[in-house]
């Protein structure tokens, strides 16, 4: 089996478990507060990434010299996960899905002013046109128009900031280091916040909190590993797999059906998307040095 192959396996299976992981949050947010799932959720996630961090070369990987970098990190994906599972319990998970999608758009524009990079005019093209896919689900002014989008859009804007800091600070920390001081952030937000919002969870939810925690260390050491294997605009593109579990357990467990407007808008968002990997993976294979 090629490297790449094995990255693409990966991939699909980190995406399906981030598929999951917003299914089980859905239900439990019909429930409980978004500051009590991501309480959970981290309490649950941090004891898993500190033994993949001891198996993937000790505990020590998780020292940092940058702690304020992690604060800021930690505090922009609070606001991720808080909009994202309240853009979850408001909207339908296809749509919902559908409108996350447009993160890495807000990546390609926040890239020019926050780390100077240059975008070149293919690449600025197919985000313009993955933002008109984005108007065509939210459709703001219609009378279809959900306030749920809103936080949607807000979590794709915090998820891109996220992603900005990465590169910026990525290659100077451990790749578990970042991911383990992500997630202690959001924990003692939510912890603080946790007398003010708590609800007694029934049985069954114990399991889901347990599941979307498990389930959200999968898909990150999943996605990892897919990077490791597979260059990024091979890997990437799968990513959009999401859109098929996201309408299948909407549909399994909501009995949600998209209309055909989030189909179109999600074929937008989807095709920009897959035109500016193409792009980046030209790009690439030109630079690379020849022999």
């Amino acid at each position: 089996m090629s490297p790449s192959f094995k990255g693409i396996l990966f991939m699909c299976a980190g995406v399906l478990c981030l598929a999951i992981g917003d299914a089980i949050a859905k239900w439990l947010g019909e429930v409980h507060s978004p500051l009590q799932i991501i309480f959970f959720r981290t309490l649950v996630s941090l004891p898993l990434i500190a033994l993949l961090a001891h198996f993937g070369g000790g505990l020590r990987k998780l020292r940092t010299r940058r702690p304020g970098v992690h604060v800021i990190r930690g505090l922009i994906y609070t606001g991720t996960m808080g909009c994202f599972v309240l853009g979850l319990t408001m909207l339908p998970l296809a749509e919902a899905t559908a409108i996350a999608f447009a993160a890495p758009l807000f990546v390609t524009l926040l890239s020019v002013p926050l780390l100077g990079e240059r975008v070149d005019g293919p690449v600025m093209a197919a985000s313009l046109l993955g933002f008109v896919g984005v108007l065509v689900i939210v459709r703001p002014g219609g009378e279809s128009f959900h306030p749920g989008a809103l936080a949607m859009l807000g979590a794709a804007v915090f998820y891109a900031l996220l992603m900005v800091t990465s590169r910026r600070y990525g290659g100077r920390e451990h790749l578990w280091a970042m991911v383990f001081y992500m997630n202690l952030v959001p924990l003692v937000v939510a912890a603080l916040s946790l007398p003010l919002v708590w609800q007694a969870p029934y049985p069954e939810h114990w399991l889901g909190f347990l599941a979307a925690g498990v389930f959200g260390v999968g898909a990150t050491a999943c996605i990892t590993m897919a990077f490791r294997h597979a260059p990024a605009a091979i890997a990437a593109p799968f990513d959009y797999t999401a859109m098929l579990w996201a309408v299948l357990l909407g549909w399994w467990f909501w009995g949600e059906m998209p209309d055909l407007w989030v189909f179109v808008g999600s074929a937008l968002i989807i095709g920009s998307g897959l035109a500016i990997a193409y792009h980046d993976r030209r790009t690439t294979l030109k630079r690379r040095p020849t022999l």
